[in-house]
């Protein structure tokens, strides 16, 4: 069943709905967090509405356009995303309705990847797995990277570097944002849990801007082969809008660097073929 990164949000972006909602989100043409937000909640007897716009396509993203048009029947695709912003927050006004943001990026969605991080921080400390120096993964709308690193920060794993590979257009996808969501999710914490929450080091930020490709959804031909050989070892199936540029991002940071780097896959596209 495919979900990815996605299902961290969506544990908590579908709480308390049930038989008779509806969810209304928006995302590309090929988002993988429409299907997987059509998915799961279908499982919940919530109905999903979905707004998308066109963008650069390959073929992952093209069988994921593919499912979604089974998963929600008569979702629109249109050339502009603004368009597609406003139809979304029109329908989300009527009665039994919720809201998701892009990519499930908003305070309560980026929950999830922080509960992700303090995995990551058990791991560690039962020696499940060496401590990396830095964690790679694709940066789009921002909710894992900074779902991360606030969660390293409450962890007390705050000095592992945190490098995002910028898969979207920079105005939207970029270091400032990633910090901004993640100081919101702290203070969110800080509400509901009434404690204090460790501020995240701005300095274990870094996001990197050379995989990017020159447009959201399109291939990076550097990708191919890094890919290929993944896929040959371990049978994973990347996605050309955001793993497989994560992945060539790790083997650029790996480049003269022995430090051990952890690479977040965020989505297997294995799951569309099985």
């Amino acid at each position: 069943m495919c979900g990815g990164n996605k299902v961290r949000a969506l544990e908590f972006l579908l709480g308390g709905l049930g038989e008779g909602d509806t969810v209304v989100t928006t995302g590309g043409a090929g988002s993988t967090h429409v299907l997987a937000t059509a998915i799961h909640a279908a499982r919940l007897g919530i109905r999903t509405m979905a707004s998308r716009w066109t963008h650069d396509m390959n073929p992952v993203a093209d069988k994921v356009a593919a499912q979604i048009r089974v998963a929600i029947p008569g979702s629109r695709v249109t050339w502009n995303p603004l368009f597609a912003l406003a139809e979304a927050g029109f329908y989300s006004a009527r009665k039994k309705t919720r809201y998701i943001p892009i990519g499930g990026t908003s305070p309560l969605g980026v929950l999830g990847h922080v509960n992700a991080a303090l995995e990551l921080a058990d791991q560690i400390s039962r020696g499940e797995m060496p401590r990396p120096a830095s964690i790679v993964l694709p940066v789009g709308s921002g909710g894992t990277a900074a779902g991360i690193l606030l969660g390293l920060a409450i962890s007390g794993l705050g000095s592992i570097e945190v490098v995002g590979a910028r898969v979207g257009p920079r105005m939207f996808a970029n270091r400032a944002r990633v910090l901004a969501i993640a100081r919101a999710t702290r203070r969110l914490m800080a509400r509901r849990a009434g404690e204090r929450i460790p501020l995240p080091d701005p300095s274990a930020l870094r996001v990197v801007h050379d995989v990017y490709g020159g447009a959201y959804g399109r291939a990076l031909a550097e990708s191919t082969v890094p890919a290929k050989l993944l896929h040959d070892a371990m049978g994973l199936t990347l996605d050309d809008t955001y793993s497989a540029k994560a992945w060539t991002a790790v083997l650029n940071e790996q480049r003269g660097n022995k430090r051990p780097v952890l690479f977040w896959l965020t989505f297997d596209a294995t799951c569309l073929t099985s």
